[in-house]
């Protein structure tokens, strides 16, 4: 079972401070534009649901490859921790909540997989914001409080779409 450490949970919440203050245009611009902005969000909040939804219970190569960038993450955070400010490190954030995915779920997370790569690929644009929103949502969806809340409505939307998909397929 992979968990994520407070350490771990740190880094997430830097990548997603990172981004929200690289994005924040103003509170005029925002106000002036909202839909424009509010769009901007958008590359970003699509590959967090990617991410966590791949440490939902997704194995083989893209669950281990998610488990490993949560194992690495939780480890460079606790680092930081430790010698950035004196703290503890290797102290759970959490326990992990896992909804299984059904078998039309899985395939279409490995379809989101393949869409991932190439757009972060193919965008120069939104290639970093695609990277760090799946890095962010692979860290902070194995927190317990994350996890819990998002869950829910991720794997039963991928399950859904999925069952939806190969149905209208077959």
């Amino acid at each position: 079972m992979t968990y994520v450490t407070i350490g771990g949970v740190t880094v997430g919440l830097m990548i997603l401070a990172w981004f929200i203050t690289s994005w924040w245009p103003g509170l005029k611009p925002l106000q002036k534009d909202p839909v424009r902005h509010a769009a901007a969000l958008l590359p970003f909040l699509l590959s967090w649901a990617y991410g966590a939804l791949t440490v939902l219970g997704i194995g083989g190569l893209i669950g281990w490859a998610a488990r490993t960038t949560v194992w690495i993450t939780s480890w460079l955070g606790d680092v930081a921790l430790v010698w950035g400010v004196g703290a503890d490190a290797g102290q759970r954030a959490g326990g992990t909540v896992y909804l299984p995915l059904t078998q039309t779920g899985g395939a279409l997370v490995l379809i989101l997989t393949v869409i991932v790569t190439v757009a972060a690929k193919k965008s120069s644009k939104h290639g970093s914001a695609i990277s760090r929103g799946a890095w962010c949502g692979m860290t902070l969806g194995t927190s317990a409080g994350i996890a819990g809340f998002a869950a829910v409505p991720l794997a039963t939307a991928a399950n859904w779409c999925g069952e939806r998909l190969y149905t209208a397929i077959r």
